[in-house]
């Protein structure tokens, strides 16, 4: 053996750096599996369902709040400032795996770029490289903003759903925190995650009306706010919740029903609004591109530059005027 080692060293040493290599390769796969696998993904996502609304440090916390930045110094300056709180709510009811500080840099990364692209490479002035900035830096901030919408909005498409199904369950004879538990696993994502929370929370100790409260932190929406108001209401005075549940449910769909029919009412006010709000624009980039020339002088002479400030302050002024004609809350 030691011969046939001695004769044949390369080979050797070529078949132990492949099983060294092939190791160490299984190695890696198995730590990131176990740090960034699909696992310890949902293992993550179920403990911050668990964390409940941040910025609130009360004692039926049953986990620690969500990391505010990956940077331990970041991570003690920023945590416990009120605005960081509001964010990391925000963050919450997005759904979106982001960290506090991490939005904070792409908005100043944002707006550091929009100022470089308006300023340097466009040769702007300085207030329109400041406007571009300040849009720039707003970017990432109306991401989390339509997220948040939108995972709200898809809540309270689900909510009249969840009702049935908690209705169905009590009429079956189980407990209310049973039900909570089928509406977690037969709902889809995002309300079944929240209802895994409230059925984990009092699981955990935490009591019905702590962690119903943390539902309404979690998602702050007027159907779930009905929903919970009347099952804690019905915990105090009694009553059957089943058919508290049916009507509320009845009650949210007949809502939806006539935000619907107002939308559909007000979508000419809505298109004309988003016409008269793109259309100078439109022209106005049209005419650029066709005659440079013409349009120069209202961007570079100081006639021009004051007319397009009061065109913006007014488009602005009538933006608003617009929105409020349009928009109507049921």
């Amino acid at each position: 053996m030691i011969g046939f080692a001695q004769d044949n060293g390369f080979l050797v040493l070529s078949v132990l750096v492949f099983v060294a290599v092939v190791l160490m390769l299984e190695g890696l796969w198995a730590f990131w599996q176990l740090r960034r696998g699909p696992r310890a993904r949902r293992l993550q996502r179920r403990l911050a369902s668990l964390g409940g609304a941040p910025g609130r440090d009360t004692p039926s916390r049953v986990l620690r709040q969500g990391m505010v930045s990956h940077v331990p110094y970041l991570e003690r300056r920023l945590r416990g400032l009120r605005a960081i709180e509001s964010l990391e709510r925000h963050l919450q009811q997005s759904g979106l795996h982001w960290t506090a500080s991490g939005v904070l840099l792409s908005c100043a990364l944002s707006g550091i770029a929009a100022w470089l692209l308006v300023a340097a490479l466009l040769h702007q002035p300085a207030w329109l490289a400041a406007c571009a900035a300040v849009l720039g830096a707003s970017m990432p901030a109306m991401v989390l903003q339509y997220r948040r919408n939108r995972r709200l909005a898809r809540i309270a498409q689900q909510m009249p759903e969840a009702l049935d199904l908690l209705t169905r369950a009590l009429r079956a004879g189980h407990a209310f925190t049973a039900g909570l538990k089928m509406a977690g696993e037969e709902l889809a994502d995002p309300i079944a995650g929240e209802f895994r929370a409230v059925h984990d929370e009092i699981n955990f100790g935490v009591s019905m009306q702590q962690a119903l409260t943390h539902l309404c932190e979690r998602v702050p929406g007027t159907d779930v706010r009905y929903f919970v108001v009347a099952v804690l209401i019905q915990r105090d005075s009694g009553g059957n919740l089943t058919e508290i549940l049916a009507k509320l449910s009845h009650l949210i769909r007949e809502r939806a029903r006539l935000v619907g029919k107002i939308r559909v009412l007000s979508s000419e006010g809505r298109m004309s609004a988003w016409v008269l709000t793109l259309l100078p624009f439109a022209l106005g980039g049209t005419l650029y591109l066709a005659n440079p020339k013409f349009m120069g002088p209202m961007f570079t002479d100081p006639i021009g530059v004051s007319i397009l400030q009061y065109l913006l302050a007014m488009m602005a002024l009538g933006v608003a005027v617009l929105r409020k004609i349009v928009r109507i809350r049921v």
